[in-house]
């Protein structure tokens, strides 16, 4: 039988909500990336005006905040569509001012606690592909298959890169590279929920992988799992 629920860990940038969409549609599960909620949070908090410092302030506009994430609702190349009280967030959640500020916003234990109870609920209706930096660890901790998608800091910092230049964004690569380096001390260190690799994950370095390769890696996985 093949896993009713898959939980995918990772670092920013190491290509793990790519595998987890691509994983899922071959699956025909759901996809959902649990990380749009936390910078739906924060790109909501900058524009307004809410201080990030102010950690009652920020997790009570998490816990009032209506998200929905849905499948695409624009043919723009978007995974999916996120929106924060109604409006269309789904590629300003990208920007670098989110990137920069996002792991302060998930560290904190109220906004975190208000975005689990969101995402398990989601995750009962089994047949889902969950990606984040939590799920194997605090949110799925009884997921049926558990994977970690890593890659070299340098790497990831390229696919950002990379990423905000075909977004029209002009970046300094090594700009980049710092901001990445910063969010892996942060996620990694914090109180709460910190980055790690889940007990019992199959980890997968995809520093010199194609997502084609590491989608078949992560089926033969499921595969292994099934067999057992």
């Amino acid at each position: 039988m093949r896993p009713s629920a898959i939980a995918i860990d990772g670092p920013a940038a190491s290509g793990k909500s790519t595998v987890a969409e691509r994983l899922a549609r071959r699956l025909g599960y759901l996809y959902f990336d649990t990380g749009v909620m936390y910078r739906a949070v924060t790109w909501t908090a900058l524009q307004r005006g809410v201080p990030l410092e102010d950690e009652a302030a920020v997790t009570a506009l998490a816990q009032a905040l209506d998200i929905d994430v849905l499948p695409p609702t624009v043919n723009d190349g978007r995974q999916y569509t996120v929106r924060a009280d109604g409006a269309d967030v789904t590629w300003a959640i990208r920007e670098p001012e989110v990137d920069a500020n996002v792991s302060t916003v998930s560290a904190y234990p109220g906004v975190r606690a208000a975005m689990v109870r969101q995402q398990r609920r989601v995750a009962a209706n089994g047949r889902i592909v969950m990606v984040g930096r939590d799920i194997g660890t605090v949110v799925l901790p009884e997921a049926d298959l558990k994977l970690y998608i890593d890659a070299s800091v340098e790497e990831r910092a390229r696919r950002r890169w990379r990423e905000l230049a075909q977004r029209g964004q002009d970046e300094r690569y090594e700009d980049v590279l710092a901001m990445m380096r910063r969010r892996d001390e942060i996620d990694s260190h914090r109180a709460v929920s910190p980055l790690r690799v889940p007990e019992g994950a199959v980890v997968i370095d995809t520093t010199e992988m194609s997502i084609e390769e590491v989608v078949n890696r992560a089926l033969e996985s499921i595969g292994q799992k099934s067999a057992d």
